[in-house]
């Protein structure tokens, strides 16, 4: 390939279309937006009721377990998005916001890649709209009015002991993860152990996207569950009596933001909860207009798909009444050589061999979309380091288990390179009624939704629980949380809950740890592993990159 510039100076030369124009596309009108300049606009929750369209197809990106770096779903995302548009196909992608902890820390941002990304880059990938900021003003409001009851005499009788609502901000920071607060005299409040964790892993996080209006909105914040009072009840958050200045904070970053691909087609941008940590999509409400307003809605799922697809599917698509109609698996010949046995500074070395032994990987990933009852298709996402021979060894692979497959040149081609791909999804898409299936019953027990989706998608033996798992589930039980989903917290770098484990891991035990109660999002996180909520800058911060000059131009910025 040749030489690509970097993914700033790419958007830098991009001539985008006025805000209106690609809303225009989508059948909206100056009054179904609020803009924010001429290149971002929010779009009004009723505009979905005012002006719906039909149902277009939904189609998932997801992809096989990733290296650190990620395998270019985002990328994908888009670059599908633009293939379909050059194929005059109506076409729109709903994708995530982007967390400013990663942007600062070393897996980059969120707006895709080369010549497949969502436009204005620069502020997608910072500030954009203010949404991040407004949902740690949310989730840090309850976190004070909360202690300052405590303060105030504690009316509610609240055990400060088992408050599980934390506060957040949107950065790395490992120092904060465990906190004592309240220090400093009685005037200062009152002590406690607390700690933060990042915004993408808020549970207002989550209940903004899976909220499908401001009354949703609001009644799912009343029913946060803080903790237990010392006669062993519990309390939610409407019994601190803020959720009315909560929803006031989220008030705008409830409208989806609408953006533009490189090559004009619309992008919702919207919401950013990680799936190692939370359930790992965009809003329910962007990407029902994505489904309304265009013939073919593509989003994507956090991490692997044993993470966000498996939570897309049990979470949103049940929430959101979503019905996908296929499954973009997106794979690289780095991360197959990477669970084929090479070592992560290898992975730019040739090595078919390599390759073809991480191929179990994907295997599972395949297996696991079917137990959706959908159809497939694998992306090869190419990278300049990968050979033909590598490509082939994938290809070889999935045409022998029929799957169709495409080789992505979405990064290098833009939407000219994400022509194969479009064809094969347009081939292939099905009608997704009296096809696609929940893995799960949410009425199950608890233990068996565990274990149905460690031992499915996972392929664990056994499920183990500690004995603080052990007591959350008696609680979550005397509480009547058991027939809500769950949502499971577990390392993105292996299929199993320990990271060292690569490839297709076979006879692991999965270790529950503690099961945290998310009533207002409405599922419960069983934490797994030594999976951390708040993650910890690197080593070397892409941060230590990064400049502004005096005519506020950005450097750095990937």
């Amino acid at each position: 390939m040749n030489e690509i510039p970097s993914d700033i100076e790419i958007a830098r030369r991009a001539k985008a279309l006025h805000i209106t124009e690609v809303a225009a596309k989508l059948g909206l009108g100056r009054e179904d937006l609020d803009l924010y300049g001429d290149d971002k606009a929010k779009i009004h929750p009723d505009t979905l009721e005012k002006r719906k369209r039909g149902q277009g197809k939904l189609i998932l990106v997801s992809a096989i377990t990733p290296t650190p770096a990620g395998e270019g779903k985002t990328t994908v995302t888009i670059g599908l998005t633009q293939g379909l548009g050059r194929m005059g196909e109506s076409a729109s992608c709903a994708i995530r916001e982007p967390s400013l902890g990663p942007i600062f820390g070393v897996k980059g941002g969120a707006a895709g890649g080369g010549y497949s990304q969502v436009i204005p880059m620069e502020d997608i990938n910072l500030h954009f709209t203010g949404d991040m900021h407004a949902i740690t003003a949310a989730n840090n409001l309850l976190s004070a009015a909360l202690d300052n009851q405590l303060h105030q005499g504690n009316p509610l009788r609240m055990d400060p002991r088992t408050v599980g609502f934390r506060r957040v901000m949107d950065m790395n920071d490992r120092s904060l993860r465990n906190i004592i607060i309240g220090l400093g005299g009685r005037t200062q409040g009152v002590p406690r152990e607390a700690g933060f964790d990042i915004t993408a892993a808020s549970e207002v996080m989550a209940i903004l996207a899976l909220a499908d209006g401001m009354e949703d909105l609001k009644a799912r914040l009343k029913r946060i569950f803080i903790g237990l009072t010392y006669d062993r009840e519990p309390v939610t958050a409407e019994d601190i009596k803020v959720t009315g200045a909560m929803a006031m904070l989220l008030k705008d970053a409830i409208k989806p933001n609408l953006v533009q691909t490189l090559e004009g087609d619309p992008a919702f941008v919207h919401c950013g909860p990680f799936a190692n940590i939370a359930h790992g999509c965009n809003s329910i409400l962007a990407t029902k207009m994505a489904v309304a307003f265009s013939d073919w809605a593509i989003t994507e799922a956090g991490f692997g798909f044993d993470l966000g697809a498996e939570k897309f599917f049990d979470i949103k698509c049940q929430y959101g009444k979503l019905c996908p109609s296929l499954v973009v698996l997106v794979a690289t010949c780095r991360a197959l050589k990477m669970h084929g046995g090479t070592g992560r500074k290898q992975l730019a070395e040739p090595d078919p061999d390599a390759v073809e032994a991480g191929l179990p990987n994907l295997e599972k990933h395949l297996e696991n979309i079917a137990k959706f009852g959908l159809p497939a298709v694998v992306c090869v996402n190419r990278f300049r380091d990968d050979t033909d021979e590598e490509i082939e060894v994938v290809k070889a692979r999935c045409r022998e288990l029929g799957i169709p497959v495409a080789v992505g040149m979405g990064y290098a081609r833009g939407g000219r390179g994400m022509k194969e791909l479009a064809a094969l999804v347009m081939e292939n898409a099905k009608d997704c009624s009296g096809t696609f299936k929940p893995l799960y019953d949410w009425n199950w027990s608890v233990e068996d939704k565990i274990a149905k989706v460690a031992r499915e998608i996972y392929g664990a033996e056994y499920i183990d629980y500690t004995l603080l798992a052990k007591k959350d589930l008696r609680t979550v039980k005397k509480l009547g949380y058991d027939k809500l989903p769950v949502c499971i917290a577990k390392t993105q770098k292996s299929l199993s809950d320990n990271p060292a484990l690569l490839g297709r891991p076979k006879d692991f035990v999965v270790t529950v740890r503690e099961i945290e109660i998310a009533a207002g999002a409405g599922f419960l996180v069983p934490i797994t592993g030594n999976i951390m909520r708040m993650p910890g800058l690197p080593k070397v911060p892409a941060a230590n990159f990064m400049d502004v000059d005096e005519n506020g131009e950005v450097k750095g910025l990937f």
